[in-house]
């Protein structure tokens, strides 16, 4: 199957049945956000939470949880989270930074008749966002290569690379490289690619996957992509990230998605889902951050966890501003094996002139509702916006199309609908505020 089709067809695992799991050199300076400052601090028995999230240095909402079988006491009711704790790690556990991978990582196993290309059977690390184009180190042949070999230790590996071209000035290079030991006990796969088209069109891409002689298998695909909208004429960038891993010794796997979108005039879109089970436990997580470049911000996350025993709980929240007034709500739930509830709610409204209304109930007959002299503050512009991500991809800008012959233009399709928006498999359906 050619590089260019869809890479390596490895669907990601369901865990109700898979085994393993049930600069721009001359980047503008940054503008000053249009903030006003709100502390949201209230009441002590109003229920906490966390609405801000890290900068660029660390995934946002990369909480692990497991759950407290017991039912909540009096004191952790009068927190402001539910009794959540931090998850043991998973077998092959990730670091909690964005953009572990360096560079060296990356054997350059293109090289024009180089030596024989090295295996990596380690899983893709967990939380860690959208690689770099640096960190992913793609490497493409002005060439056809098709070499293969046996090492000293029985091992063997391939390396082919190559070219394919299409209508509307379609182009794709791509590289696909692999190996396995002898025993074939340890596998790996990689594909990197890029394409383009008289459109304008510019991909960046690459695939893997393997296992390794414990057992653990993996696979990751990574997609950077430049385009000119049909409608708005602007540039827009769009990233993404998929990532999963089985354990090969327990019951563990997890899988996430990751995606980002940009266009020159700071609309800015970006979001995760991610689930995966550990043993008797499952979790599942979304979250998603809209900028419509003028002003208008919305930010929600909505994460839940269960017990093979019947013990569930989750939290989630939802922001919404345009300049100074929105509004917060959210809610933290535990429903014990027995089917018995408890949740609290709660909610802000901020009306832009320093007065914020608080509201809020439990099932356990707590309740507030007051207004209270306090400033808001809240993020109107994404810490990483359409200036950084252009100075980011500095190779994907750099894709060359083919000439286009004079008198011949790109046909575009303007009756094409986007496509829709699937969860991915094993996802349940997020519950609504309420």
């Amino acid at each position: 199957m050619s590089a260019c089709s869809r890479g390596l067809a490895w669907p990601p695992f369901d865990l109700t049945t898979a085994r393993g799991a049930a600069p721009c050199p001359h980047r503008p300076a940054p503008r000053r956000r249009a903030a006003i400052r709100c502390c949201c601090a209230g009441p002590d028995h109003e229920p906490r939470r966390r609405l801000s999230r890290a900068p660029a240095a660390a995934p946002e909402r990369a909480e692990e949880w497991r759950v407290d079988g017991n039912k909540p006491s009096a004191a952790a009711l009068g927190r402001r989270r539910a009794s959540l704790t931090a998850m043991p790690p998973l077998p092959f556990p990730a670091p909690r930074s964005r953009r572990q991978f360096k560079q060296q990582d990356f054997y350059p196993r293109c090289t024009q008749r180089g030596p024989a290309p090295q295996s990596r059977d380690t899983p893709p690390k967990r939380d860690t966002g959208i690689a770099s184009e640096k960190e992913w180190g793609i490497n493409l042949l002005d060439e056809a290569v098709k070499e293969s070999g046996t090492n000293e230790d029985g091992s063997t590996w391939y390396r082919e690379s190559g070219e394919d071209l299409g209508e509307n000035g379609f182009r794709c290079r791509w590289a696909r490289m692999g190996g396995q030991s002898h025993d074939g006990s340890t596998e790996w796969k990689e594909t990197w690619w890029e394409k383009s088209d008289w459109t304008g069109y510019k991909e960046l891409g690459a695939e893997k996957s393997g296992k390794n002689a414990e057992g653990d298998s993996w696979w990751e695909k990574w997609k950077e992509v430049l385009y000119q909208d049909e409608w708005s004429n602007l540039a827009r960038i769009e990233r993404s990230a998929e990532k999963q891993a089985k354990s090969g010794a327990e019951n563990a796997g997890w899988y996430e998605k990751w995606w980002e979108k940009y266009d020159a005039k700071g609309w800015t879109e970006k979001g995760a889902h991610k689930y995966g089970r550990l043993n008797e436990q499952s979790w599942w997580e979304r979250w998603g951050e809209h900028y419509d470049g003028r002003g208008f911000v919305l930010k929600w996350t909505d994460k839940w966890a269960e017990t093979d025993l019947g013990t569930k709980w989750g939290d989630k929240w939802e922001e919404k501003f345009f300049a100074g007034i929105g509004s917060r709500q959210g809610e933290t739930w535990h429903v014990s094996p027995g089917g018995e509830r408890w949740s609290r709610t709660w909610g802000e409204e901020h009306f832009g002139n320093g007065k914020v209304h608080k509201y809020g109930k439990s099932t356990t007959g707590e309740s507030w509702d007051l207004v209270v002299d306090e400033e808001t503050y809240y993020e109107a512009e994404p810490h990483y916006g359409w200036a950084d991500v252009v100075g980011d991809s500095t190779q994907l800008l750099s894709i060359q199309p083919l000439e286009r012959p004079p008198g011949v233009f790109p046909n575009i399709d303007f009756s094409s609908a986007p496509p829709p928006k699937d969860d991915p498999p094993g996802m349940p359906p997020s519950t609504p505020l309420e």
